[in-house]
């Protein structure tokens, strides 16, 4: 589960103080200019796709990946979905973890490696998403541009010393210098598998900071920024509500970052959360992430709490405004897609409908 769900009972006070302040009518949000930071197409849509640990049940095959790349419409036309899509791992599903304070032992050189080679494993996640794009070339017609993709970057965990070599020099995470080797050398790999795999539909447009608070990385994102501008890469964050570093992601270092609401997840999380977030995002010239899981099914009984975000967003005109991450738990999108409850097919439908609108209408500013 994210990271803000370990500090989530720390900032119950906290959230009820900003909610009450968050009572007054806020106004639609006007046009955003960003200056572009790499020469590739601006990030309107961008799910979140887990994958890579052992723990994962999902399997991200074309099949997986279809109502993702594209949706039909009611009278049964073909429409592109999401123009973007972020390939992230918390844990590798044995005991190690890629990010502070999700397990006891850190991920190593060779749980890396051996993600990567997931990732890029012919009929799997990016691959398999390439696959999918070719597809239904022939039934949407060429897509109006690469769908990009973002790769999350492991925190070399602070102080480790079991990660393992770079040309022959063991790892010490307690220096800095060896932890920026260890991120440099995660970058070219995903860098060399991407050119080696020849997806054609397919564009690398940067990488993702996987620890959603600053607490363990101040020292390292500027240099990791400096270090992926030069070869034309973005760097990606989604900081949890009330993480350390929030309001600060431009001096560390980030050319974009996605707030997240976390209204979705806990009950004692009011709807104002949602204004909260608003009202934090565009003050400090952020995007919004959209949260949903398997609770938004019938069965569980939140999809209001998905409609809610879409309320919200339509009405602030963060929809017509703003570049949206979308955090969709494993495969929920998937799951509304091809449930047979007629609650949750309308639930898909309408964001569905969203996104291709945005898609095809754009957006006054990504």
């Amino acid at each position: 589960m994210k990271q803000f769900m370990n500090k989530c009972l720390g900032a119950f006070i906290l959230s009820l103080l900003v909610q009450v302040g968050c009572s007054k009518e806020l106004q639609p949000i006007g046009p955003v200019v960003e200056k572009p930071v790499t020469s590739k197409q601006s990030i309107t849509d961008m799910v979140l796709i887990y994958e890579g640990g052992a723990h994962r049940k999902e399997v991200w095959n074309t099949t997986l990946f279809e109502p993702y790349v594209v949706t039909k419409d009611q009278q049964n036309n073909y429409h592109w979905m999401f123009d973007a899509f972020l390939f992230l791992e918390i844990k590798d599903g044995n005991g190690r973890g890629f990010a502070s304070y999700y397990e006891k032992l850190p991920a190593r050189k060779q749980e890396w490696q051996t993600l990567i080679n997931r990732y890029f494993q012919p009929g799997n996640a990016i691959c398999a998403l390439n696959d999918c794009i070719e597809q239904f070339k022939s039934k949407v017609g060429k897509a109006p541009a690469k769908r990009q993709v973002v790769v999350f970057i492991p925190e070399p965990i602070p102080n480790q010393k079991d990660w393992g070599d770079i040309n022959g020099e063991a790892m010490d995470f307690s220096k800095q210098t060896h932890r920026i080797n260890a991120i440099k050398w995660f970058i070219r790999t995903v860098q060399e598998k991407f050119k080696s795999a020849n997806l054609q539909n397919l564009e690398l447009h940067g990488f993702y900071w996987v620890a959603e608070e600053a607490t363990n990385s101040r020292d390292l994102t500027n240099e990791v920024s400096q270090y992926l501008r030069q070869n034309n890469y973005s760097f990606n964050w989604i900081p949890y509500f009330t993480a350390d570093g929030w309001k600060q992601w431009k001096s560390l270092g980030f050319h974009k970052a996605w707030l997240q609401p976390n209204y979705f997840f806990k009950d004692y999380i009011t709807f104002g959360r949602l204004d909260s977030a608003f009202q934090r995002a565009t003050a400090n010239g952020m995007s919004l992430e959209l949260e949903f899981d398997d609770n938004a099914l019938k069965k569980y009984g939140k999809g209001y709490k998905l409609e809610n975000y879409l309320n919200v967003f339509q009405e602030r005109g963060v929809l017509d405004s703003m570049s949206v991450a979308y955090y969709q738990g494993g495969s929920s999108l998937y799951k509304l897609w091809t449930s047979p409850e007629a609650e949750d097919k309308a639930l898909y439908r309408r964001l569905a409908d969203i996104i291709v609108r945005r898609q095809e209408n754009g957006i006054r500013s990504k």
